[in-house]
């Protein structure tokens, strides 16, 4: 490891040493004074950025001081182009030629309105957040460390998002929330976003919105709301496109290629990545004490405790293409298609012993577990989008889209040193998903200050588990097939439903949006689970603007419908005393959250909220436990009343014009109470994190960075879960005329092994695990762009966005 440390530091100086000295003398000046047209004041903190005139390139960019005056020193005998950004004005562009030694530009009047933010062209001056009516905005590639880290990475500076130790995402706190890809539900992400989060470059996305008063043309389900990621678009005429490949001490090699083509009225944009992990070995434990009272009183207790490594290896390789057709400027036609597969691969090694005191139900083994799972995804769509010569807003959407996830696994069982244990080799098969056709039909209709929005959608999704569950016999040698309940399972679940929303303009400082969603949702199983219900699902908000700031009001009602990684009865046993089931009696869940939220757009950027949220019969994690085999069986159950007080606050602040400081932190108060078994169980307490980032810019194309991120242990119906510590340093610089960057990130580079452990508490039992996870990830990578562009694509303001079921639970 130090060997890499050394290479590390040796790869960035060296870049010093042969980039460090190619920036051309620079012999000319611009300044000027920049004023509010309408009260005649300057202007402070506005941002003014100097753009190459022949190829749009930025070239510099500063903040107007208090007296509204700016200096940019150092440039070229050139022509450039000046751009001027503030929140609440209209951006002015001003071409200014070649400078002279001194170019002073006078005064530059800047006009107050109030959409401004929409008519921003020149990307690096963007604000890195904008507060909308509805959510909140966090534009990547305004980001400059969107170069150096992954996605996963960079969710962990977007506002209300966190990151925990086992690479779960959470919106303010919850894991109930949808994620989207473009508005639309993904294959990319059916199983674990993490997984491909982690291997995706940031570079590839545009921005993540965060939706916590989802309006009423989203689907109802994701209690917490909803994350939805933009990738790039840049499809224009010509062609352009990057390549990024990288590697890392725990995730081991990866490549990502991007690419957009536009011939005529065609054009393709898309992606390609493949990620293989590294084959790394780990520790883990768990220790199970159970006490009980047997029919004559007598106290009965056993205490489990298992040691073992695990060894675990994998790859992943995921896809994303969009074809269009723009028939004429009232007819477009795009298709898409997503593909990913990924293979994990674990091998355990685990040593168990048990002792009670009943002698005879005290026994050991050694137990060796070789699991192989391969997860893949399928979507396709085709989207018919049709304008209206009166007014080219007005529009009408037709979509279909067909979505197949799957997910094969095997565990294989084997036993070893036994005393006291007769429990023969057994193999587990699994094979289990989802199909399914949506069908959806959007209108919208804009007015002077109104927009109407209207529509209809069809869910046809059937979801399916087969598995088999063989034992060895010793007497023929073989494995032998042991049917099981639940062996076969069906789901089928339809959802029909229809919105009207609305948002009104008042004036430049006053905007309602608000609706209603009906959905009717019928499921059939082959097992007899039989649900028919409806919901009237409503929602609103309210922004009030300021000069340079804004305050949200917001209610929505979300429901929470179980998927099949919670309701199939499959019983993966692949550690004997550890068994976890889904549950197909799971009902939905509808959750109701009020939020208020303060935003400050001025130099930088604060947001401030508050939302308290609460649901009834919410689907909760739940454990019982058999004292004679210290054996606890996991299943999902409606049993949770939830309700959630919290306060978040973002900041995005530059202290300077080279230094940037970046704060998003969360605190909640959480009270859960359910019954389990006949017990009622109470849990209360505080949760919450905090993620603080530095990041500094050098003139000759260097950037550092800095951070430090904390996630605690969060409130369990009956335990708590792990917590997560951890701080990283980038590395960056431009090469090639900036078409390229080399980049080093090193994420907690001095702890090797972080411990994660995990508590379940019951009156008669306690199980504490923990499970060692690698730390110290040193990245580097490098990213090439290339072709050249003109012109632009229209796109599909409206698809298929099927975000109404649950993705699962933290384990």
């Amino acid at each position: 490891m130090k060997k890499a440390l050394l290479s590390a530091v040796l790869f960035v100086l060296t870049f010093n040493l042969t980039f460090g000295q190619t920036q051309p003398a620079a012999t000319a000046t611009v300044k000027g004074v920049v004023i509010d047209s309408a009260k005649k004041e300057p202007l402070g903190y506005a941002t003014v950025a100097l753009v190459d005139a022949a190829t749009n390139a930025p070239v510099k960019s500063t903040f107007t001081k208090d007296d509204g005056s700016f200096v940019l020193t150092g440039l070229a005998l050139k022509p450039y182009k000046l751009a001027l950004v503030n929140v609440g004005y209209g951006t002015k562009n001003i071409n200014i030629g070649t400078p002279k030694t001194t170019t002073d530009l006078g005064k530059l009047y800047m006009l107050p309105v109030s959409n401004q933010l929409g008519e921003v062209n020149v990307t690096m001056v963007k604000p890195l957040m904008k507060r909308e009516v509805d959510r909140i905005a966090y534009d990547v590639q305004a980001d400059p460390e969107s170069k150096v880290l992954t996605v996963l990475d960079l969710m962990r500076k977007v506002p209300l998002l966190s990151v925990d130790a086992s690479d779960q995402i959470k919106l303010q706190g919850n894991t109930n929330y949808k994620i989207l890809i473009n508005g639309k539900e993904s294959a990319l992400i059916a199983r674990n976003p993490g997984d491909i989060f982690k291997s995706m470059p940031a570079s590839n996305i545009q921005k993540i919105e965060v939706i916590t008063t989802p309006p009423a043309k989203y689907d109802a389900e994701g209690i917490a709301g909803i994350i939805n990621i933009i990738t790039k678009k840049d499809i224009e005429q010509g062609y352009n496109g990057s390549v990024n490949a990288r590697y890392s001490n725990l995730w081991g090699p990866g490549v990502n290629v991007n690419l957009t083509v536009k011939k005529g009225k065609f054009g393709f944009g898309g992606y390609a990545g493949y990620n293989r992990r590294n084959t790394l070995t780990n520790n883990s434990s768990n220790n199970t004490i159970n006490q009980s009272l047997d029919p004559n009183g007598t106290v009965r207790s056993s205490d489990l405790t298992q040691l073992g490594s695990n060894t675990q290896k994998g790859n992943n390789t995921y896809t994303s293409g969009e074809l269009t057709y723009e028939g004429d400027s009232l007819n477009l036609l795009t298709g898409t298609i997503e593909f990913y597969r990924g293979n994990n691969y674990n091998n355990r090694d685990l040593y168990s012993n048990l002792v009670s005191s009943n002698a005879a139900n005290s026994r050991s083994y050694r137990s060796l577990n070789d699991n192989d799972n391969t997860y893949r995804g399928l979507s396709a769509g085709l989207n018919y989008q049709l304008g209206f010569k009166r007014n080219k807003e007005q529009l009408l959407t037709a979509s279909y889209k067909y979505n197949s996830s799957k997910n094969d696994q095997l565990n294989d069982i084997s036993f070893l040193d036994r005393i006291n244990f007769n429990d023969p080799n057994y193999r587990q098969f699994n094979n289990s998903g989802n199909n399914e056709h949506t069908l959806q039909l959007d209108y919208v209709q804009p007015f002077k200050k109104l927009n109407f929005e209207a529509g209809g959608k069809a869910i046809f999704r059937d979801n399916f588990s087969d598995s088999r569950n063989e034992q060895f016999d010793g007497t023929s040698n073989t494995y032998i097939n042991i049917p099981l309940p639940g062996s076969n399972f069906d789901y089928q679940q339809n959802v029909y439903s229809i919105y009207n929303s609305y948002q009104y303009k008042f004036n430049d400082k006053w905007v309602a949006k608000g609706g209603l969603r009906f959905e009717h949702t019928t499921v059939n199983s082959n097992i007899g689970v039989n649900q028919n219900y409806s919901n009237l699902i409503p929602s609103a908000s309210l922004q009030r603007t300021f000069k340079s700031s804004s305050v949200n009001l917001g209610y929505s009602e979300r429901i929470q419908r179980p998927g099949i990684w919670q309701l199939n009865p499959f019983v993966n046993n692949q550690n004997p005393n550890i068994i976890y089931v889904g549950n197909p009696d799971l009902r939905p869940v509808v959750s109701r959250n009020v939020e208020a939220t303060y935003s400050w757009f001025k130099k930088g950027s604060i947001n401030f909220g508050v939302n308290y949220r609460f649901a009834n019969n919410t689907v909760e994690n739940v454990t019982v436990f058999d004292a004679t085999t210290a054996t606890s069986i996991t299943t999902y159950q409606n049993v949770g009343a939830n309700k959630r007080l919290g306060a978040d606050l973002s900041i995005n602040y530059p202290i300077t014009k080279a230094l940037n400081v970046n704060v998003n932190s969360q605190l909640m108060h959480v009270w859960l109470k359910g019954s389990v078994n006949g017990q009622l169980y109470n849990a209360r307490g505080y949760q919450g994190h905090i993620f603080s980032g530095l990041s500094y810019k050098l003139e000759n194309g260097y950037r550092f960075g800095a951070n430090f991120d904390y996630d605690s242990r969060y409130v369990m119906l009956q335990g708590r879960d792990n917590y997560w510590l951890g701080y990283g340093l980038s590395a960056s610089k431009e090469i090639l005329n900036k078409k390229a960057t080399v980049s080093l990130f090193a994420n907690t580079p001095f702890q090797r092994i972080r411990k994660i452990d995990n508590t379940v508490r019951t009156p008669t039992s306690f199980q504490y695990t923990v499970n060692e996870m690698f730390a110290r990830t040193i990245n580097i990578s490098f990213n090439y762009k290339f072709g050249k562009l003109d012109g632009g694509l229209k796109k599909n303001q409206r698809g298929i966005n099927n975000d109404d079921v649950s993705g699962g639970s933290r384990n």
